[in-house]
């Protein structure tokens, strides 16, 4: 007949334990002689103390080849990309003009943007520049590079300061167009480019007004150097003012940056060179 074993008390698990962790017959303790812990615990010092040199090694040789300021590589696109102050959810700026609530937040966001190019801020941190040629500077190290001044009076009737809601309580709203940095970039090989902003059916945006004049981003912000080396760079900035654009109608709108050199066409990078977002004003 089958016999079942009997149920251990506490007692004897707690016994087996302690023979477990210490057996004085066979002098091992959980399994092992104390000769072969030592030889385990050394094999394992020195294989981690070698992972740890590797390790060091690696990153010695990383830090020293490497420029702490200037990328080995530049992989990403050789054209900026484009974006638009404000930057709503899905680029769609859509408000009414009798319904202050509808269009505030855009203003006050562009309230919010354009602070750090409060005059009295950019005389403080950056320089005044030489227009129409490019910036180079020499040396390196942090805060080695001073930028130059970009300030919002430039976007004249865009700029917030005559009129606060930015053209949005009126139904002529201002969209500002920026660049995205991209480390020594020389935008338009020598040639000032500028902001041109379309709709497959031109009569549906109407008239519009680029600041500065012409819509173009001066060469003196150019190069950027880096955030180490130019701490205090900001961005130059295009505004586009749409003076009678269709109301009661979304319009898919692509503003793109012209010069040599610079590629706005590419149908698989679609912020590549250029921005498109919507307007949709109900009035």
């Amino acid at each position: 007949m089958a016999t079942f074993n009997e149920k251990k008390t506490c007692n004897q698990r707690m016994e087996e334990f302690k023979r477990f962790v210490w057996n004085p017959d066979t002098k091992e303790l959980m399994g092992r002689k104390p000769k072969d812990w030592v030889l385990i615990i050394l094999y394992y010092a020195a294989f981690y103390v070698v992972m740890c040199l590797l390790f060091a090694l690696a990153l010695f040789v990383l830090l020293y080849t490497t420029n702490p300021y200037v990328p080995t590589y530049q992989d990403r696109l050789k054209t900026p990309g484009v974006t638009i102050r404000p930057q709503p959810k899905e680029l769609k700026i859509s408000f009414n003009v009798s319904d202050p609530k509808s269009w505030k937040w855009y203003a006050n966001r562009l309230q919010d943007f354009l602070s750090a190019y409060n005059e009295s801020v950019q005389a403080k941190t950056n320089r005044n520049c030489t227009s129409g040629n490019y910036t180079f500077q020499g040396g390196q190290g942090p805060n080695s590079k001073y930028s130059c001044q970009f300030i919002r009076e430039m976007l004249k009737n865009c700029s917030g300061l005559e009129d606060p809601t930015f053209g949005y309580k009126t139904g002529q709203p201002c969209v500002l167009i920026r660049m995205n940095r991209i480390i020594n970039f020389l935008p338009g090989e020598g040639t000032i480019p500028n902001v041109t902003c379309g709709h497959a059916y031109p009569e549906n945006i109407g008239n519009l007004a680029f600041y500065p004049e012409n819509g173009t981003f001066d060469l003196s912000y150019f190069p950027y150097y880096g955030r180490q080396p130019q701490p205090n760079y900001t961005n130059p900035l295009v505004a586009v003012k749409f003076l009678s654009l269709k109301k009661n109608k979304e319009l898919e709108i692509e503003c793109k940056i012209n010069g040599p050199g610079i590629i706005n066409t590419n149908p698989y990078e679609k912020y590549e060179g250029r921005v498109i977002f919507h307007l949709d004003i109900k009035k």
